[in-house]
């Protein structure tokens, strides 16, 4: 059994495990923990129905360890591995969607603008039952991913649950690359809309784009920016925190804390930004995640900017990815810290609460609904944050009044907000200015 353990040890990393097995050795109940995963390998092995690959069973007892830790952590071999470093460089074969994993189904954090998912009408919070007609059931989260990936140009099958419907339905859907343009501008008389649709290595170029845009179109004209970061799912680290320096003239952006004090580091703004003394709107809800949070909590917190619309996803924590045997046999993703802006909140499970709660109004359910459902605290074995959880929002709350319709109104009511249009009071409900 010695035998056994040691080369099964040996076949998850190389000279890795060897150490690991060192390690073992020294620690009795690790040792018989090893033994007991050596015995269910061989059993297994030897009386599965079929037969069985050894790097199957060995990637499937990965997967099954980090996916017991927290709904971020997870093993890439080596195709996953080789799709994460293509999507962070803003290109990719794929539907366009953001997703994580509940209760064995794929769940929607975010569909990306323009994409196939987002074209076919695929929504925040929708449940992936099944793809080709085929249940996901049983899938882990990288498995169900790859189903998803194929050919450019090539169709595929979703079924998707919708608590908004009675039944689940299917929505066909071709596959395309996806080319991230991360970074969008539009004009809106004086103001500056950005949108940033995520956080990948083309984001900084893209902001140097749309700040040339901004002076060539507007110039001295500028009354104020709307930073849009609605059902942005993150991204790269770096790329968020140079978004916030762009904004920010100095003092803290973000620091990680791990699981020693030793692990902390902090992140600060250089000196310099773009559009001084020009106010700032950033726009959040449920599926502003990771990255995002991160630049909206450095704005707010050094009220450079008024952050409105609905409360964050709450994904505050650090997923360090550490390739294994150089890449070869893929990529531990690992979650190895937390995320804290520079007052010191964390953003984990409680998310950004936003200055003033704007609801969009959905036509099925208010979106202030929605938030509660779709937030990382909901998710299955997520960490906890510092700070109890999510709490009651305190501050105005606006939503459309009764009969008004509009095709955005939190990006309505920031440009109003901007133009003076709006007066916020500490009252529930700003009163609105006269035009």
């Amino acid at each position: 059994m010695k035998k056994l353990v040691l080369a099964v040890v040996a076949a998850i990393g190389g000279a890795a495990a060897t150490i690991v097995f060192t390690q073992a050795i020294a620690g009795t109940d690790t040792y018989r923990q090893l033994n007991l995963f050596g015995d269910v390998f061989e059993r297994v092995k030897n009386d599965y129905v079929r037969e069985t690959k050894d790097a199957e069973l060995v990637e499937s007892a990965i997967n099954g360890m980090l996916n017991g830790l927290d709904p971020h952590s997870s093993y890439l071999n080596p195709k996953n591995f080789s799709d994460m470093q293509v999507s962070t460089r803003g290109e990719y074969g794929g539907l366009g969607l953001e997703v994580t994993m509940e209760d064995g189904l794929v769940k929607v954090i975010s569909p990306m603008d323009g994409t196939p998912a987002a074209k076919a009408g695929i929504k925040t919070g929708d449940l992936i039952a099944a793809i080709d007609g085929v249940s996901i059931q049983g899938l882990t989260l990288s498995e169900a991913v790859d189903k998803m990936r194929g050919p450019v140009n090539s169709q595929i099958k979703i079924t998707i649950l919708r608590k908004s419907e009675k039944k689940p339905f299917d929505v066909t859907i071709t596959r395309a690359v996806i080319r991230v343009e991360s970074v969008r501008f539009k004009q809106e008389n004086e103001i500056a809309v950005i949108r940033i649709t995520t956080f990948n290595e083309q984001t900084e170029e893209g902001i140097d784009r749309v700040v040339n845009l901004t002076k060539a179109k507007i110039g001295n004209k500028l009354r104020g920016v709307v930073l849009d970061l609605r059902n942005n799912p993150g991204g790269l680290l770096d790329q968020a925190i140079n978004v916030s320096d762009a904004f920010l003239d100095q003092g803290e952006v973000v620091s990680t804390r791990g699981r020693r004090a030793s692990d902390t580091q902090r992140y600060n703004a250089r000196t310099g930004q773009i559009f001084p003394g020009v106010p700032v709107i950033v726009l959040v809800n449920q599926g502003s995640a990771s990255a995002s949070e991160i630049v909206a909590g450095a704005l707010q917190d050094h009220k450079r900017a008024r952050v409105i619309g609905t409360r964050s996803f709450g994904k505050g924590s650090v997923q360090t990815v550490i390739p294994l045997s150089g890449g070869i046999d893929g990529a531990l993703r690992l979650t190895t810290a937390k995320y804290y802006t520079p007052s010191g909140r964390s953003i984990q499970a409680t998310g950004i609460d936003p200055d003033i709660l704007v609801e969009q109004a959905f036509e099925d359910n208010s979106e202030a609904e929605a938030n509660d459902r779709m937030s990382e605290a909901n998710l299955p074995k997520h960490l906890d944050g510092q700070e109890g959880g999510k709490k009651p929002h305190v501050g105005p709350k606006v939503k459309p009044k009764a009969g008004e319709k509009f095709d955005d109104f939190q990006l309505t009511y920031a440009l109003r907000l901007l133009r003076g249009q709006e007066i916020v009071s500490a009252t529930e409900k700003p009163a609105r200015a006269p035009n």
